[in-house]
């Protein structure tokens, strides 16, 4: 994981040391483990015939001896990769305070709104076990860095290396891949978070005024000193993307990156409502998720989504990979919808080959879900 920004927290020796042995810790459990649990809950399968496999096979699960160690080992390492990773951010937060300072002052902008209300699902649980979750909020930019660094780790350094960018630029290809002659002018992340996935956006439309929307005020402080650094112009905005501050027809591309499943449902519908009222006539939506559909899992994938629920604070994430995006996005009014996989890329150079039906497996797809606002709307 050698890509990184003047940004993004710099461990010490130890401190590398013990992050490295967090991610190498979720590899073995993934790669070792999580079969093994997965060879257990396929000997209490009930069968397709039956209209609660998932359920009766969880519930048979956690009544085994074991379960309890396997999922204190995997909640274990998330609190651990947190606190390792918070440690060595709040030991810089001064020295990342004066880096931010002395980032180019004249690209882009940040927009804060301290009364805003956080969305229930937001403010009900710390998302991925990060201490205080998303909002949280003490005037520094510490949040956004804990966020960062931790989120690279936490992606095992397989979207992108600590640059955490490689679902952006898959985003971008997907647009080059549908619409190769499309030239934006006014572009909406919506859930950006610390600004990974809307500076490749950036990078591909230099001609684009940006924009990036989040709940975050950290989250929102740290990625504007990000995106300076990194030489991008983007302005940043603290709202709701179910209710955002923008006028009608703003833009002409509303996207984001991963941020469904950590909504509700019924956000679900409210962002794809928000995303066609923002869109000026010819627009274009495009959602990038968790290379999953339910449908298509495995058991034991789909009782493991029961403990990212239960364990790991994902409410939504069930919803979020079973939901029918075609439907859902005709229903919100757009057209030429297309859903399927993007192949996982760092660049945005695509041909219409790199999204298709199958899916190449998790860090090497992503589902995309994209379309248009009729132009004679």
């Amino acid at each position: 994981m050698t890509d990184t920004h003047a940004m993004l927290a710099k461990p010490t020796h130890d401190e590398l040391a013990e992050q490295m042995f967090v991610r190498d810790l979720k590899v073995h459990m993934f790669r070792t483990i999580d079969p093994l649990a997965g060879k257990l809950a396929e000997s209490f399968d009930p069968g397709e015939q039956s209209n609660s496999r998932v359920d009766s096979t969880y519930e048979a699960v956690s009544k085994m001896p074991g379960f309890s160690r396997f999922v204190g080992l995997y909640r274990g390492s998330q609190e651990l990769l947190w606190s390792l990773v918070g440690h060595s951010v709040e030991r810089q937060a001064a020295e990342l305070e004066e880096i931010a300072s002395q980032a180019p002052g004249d690209l882009g902008s940040l927009k804060l709104d301290p009364e805003m209300e956080q969305p229930e699902y937001i403010a009900e649980g710390d998302i991925h076990m990060m201490p205080g979750g998303y909002a949280l909020d003490d005037g520094s930019l510490v949040q956004g860095a804990l966020m960062d660094r931790g989120g690279a780790v936490y992606m095992l350094g397989q979207n992108g290396g600590f640059l955490n960018d490689r679902r952006g630029w898959t985003l971008a290809a997907h647009l080059h891949s549908r619409w190769p002659d499309f030239k934006p002018e006014k572009i909406l992340e919506m859930g950006c978070g610390i600004g990974a996935s809307v500076v490749p956006l950036a990078k591909t439309y230099p001609d684009a005024e940006v924009h990036a929307l989040d709940v975050g005020a950290s989250m929102l402080r740290y990625a504007l000193a990000r995106a300076r650094h990194l030489g991008v112009a983007v302005h940043f905005q603290q709202g709701s993307a179910e209710s955002t501050p923008y006028p009608d027809e703003s833009f002409d591309c509303v996207f984001s990156c991963a941020m469904f499943h950590e909504t509700s449902p019924e956000a679900m519908s409210n962002i794809l409502n928000e995303c066609y009222r923002l869109l000026r006539p010819g627009g274009i939506v495009a959602h990038l998720e968790v290379p999953q559909r339910y449908e298509d899992e495995t058991l034991w994938t789909q009782v493991r989504g029961e403990l990212e629920r239960e364990f790991n604070n994902e409410p939504n994430w069930k919803t979020a990979i079973s939901a029918d995006y075609d439907t859902l996005l005709k229903v919100a009014g757009f057209t030429d919808v297309a859903t399927g996989y993007q192949d996982a890329t760092g660049s945005a150079d695509s041909t219409p080959e790199n999204f298709a039906p199958e899916n190449k497996g998790v860090f090497r797809s992503w589902f995309v879900a994209s379309g248009m606002k009729p132009a004679d709307d």
